[in-house]
C-alpha cells in the first residue's frame, strides 16, 4: 500500500527531476537550481545565497539621468556581481587544508571586491530617488565637520571628478571611532574606511555615467545630487549616530 507520504516523495522528486533536464548547464535556470541545491548544505559563510535588491523606485522618474541606464547599471552590473559572490563562496567552500595558498589568496581577493561592490551598490540605488535637498540631523553633522553644506559639497563633488577617467566611489562616512564625518576617495572595491559606515555613496565607475554623459564626470555628478535621497541617508546617520568605539 502507498502512503500518502510516500506519494508526496515521489511526485516532489519527480518535480526536481523534471526541472533538472529543462534545466540545461550554463543558464541562469541551471545555476539556480544548483544554488537552490547547494546553498543549504554549506555553513553561512559560504552559503552564496545574496540576492539582488530591486530598485526602491521608478528610474524613469529619477531628474536628469537616463532611466535605460540606471536600469542597466542595476540588472547588469550590480546583480551580476551578485551572482559573482556566490559563485566565490561555492569556490571557497570546496577549498581544503591542502589547497594551494595562492587558490585561496585569488578566491579571498576576489571575495571582498565582490562583496564591497555588492554593498556600496546597494547603497547607491537606495540613497538615490529624492529631491537632492539636503535635510535632517546628518546636516548639523555637515555643518559641524566642514562649516557649511556648501563646503562639504563642494569637496564631495571635487573628489568625484578626481575620478574622472578612471574607476571608484565617493562615500560620505560616518567614522565608528569619534563619529565624526569623512569624504572618502575609494579608487576601488577592495578599498575602505576601517570602521566607518557609509552614509552617502556615488559610483564613479564609468558605467555609472558613460552612456548619458561621456566624459563630462560634472553633470553626471551634478545630476547625482540633484536625485539625492537625504531622508535615506539621515536614516543612516540616526542609526549609528550614537555609536562610538573611541581610538
Amino acid at each position: 500500500m502507498v502512503t500518502r507520504r510516500d506519494a508526496m516523495k515521489t511526485l516532489t522528486v519527480g518535480t526536481v527531476g523534471v526541472a533538472l533536464s529543462e534545466a540545461i548547464p550554463g543558464t541562469t535556470a541551471w545555476a539556480n537550481i544548483q544554488g537552490q541545491a547547494a546553498a543549504p548544505s554549506r555553513p553561512p559563510a559560504f552559503a552564496g545565497a545574496h540576492k539582488p535588491k530591486p530598485l526602491p523606485y521608478d528610474p524613469a522618474k529619477l531628474k536628469n539621468l537616463d532611466a535605460v541606464m540606471i536600469t542597466n547599471h542595476h540588472g547588469k552590473n550590480y546583480t551580476g556581481t551578485v551572482g559573482k559572490l556566490n559563485k566565490i563562496e561555492e569556490n571557497l567552500a570546496s577549498l581544503t587544508k591542502d589547497s594551494a595558498p595562492f587558490v585561496r589568496a585569488g578566491l579571498k581577493r576576489e571575495q571582498i571586491i565582490a562583496a564591497n561592490s555588492v554593498i556600496l551598490h546597494e547603497h547607491y540605488f537606495d540613497n538615490l530617488g529624492g529631491d537632492g535637498k539636503p535635510a535632517g540631523k546628518v546636516v548639523d553633522a555637515i555643518k559641524a565637520n566642514w562649516g557649511t553644506v556648501e563646503a562639504w559639497e563642494v569637496e564631495f563633488r571635487g573628489t568625484g571628478a578626481s575620478l574622472a577617467g578612471g574607476s571608484g566611489w565617493v562615500v560620505l562616512t560616518y567614522s565608528l571611532i569619534d563619529g565624526s564625518l569623512h569624504n572618502i576617495w575609494q579608487a576601488d572595491h577592495s578599498v575602505n574606511y576601517a570602521l566607518g559606515r557609509p552614509l552617502l555613496a556615488m559610483d564613479m565607475y564609468e558605467h555609472s555615467y558613460q552612456r548619458q554623459f561621456g566624459p563630462d564626470v560634472p553633470s553626471y555628478v551634478a545630476a547625482f545630487m540633484d536625485n539625492v535621497n537625504w531622508e535615506v541617508v539621515n536614516k543612516r546617520f540616526e542609526q549609528v549616530a550614537k555609536i562610538t568605539f573611541g581610538g
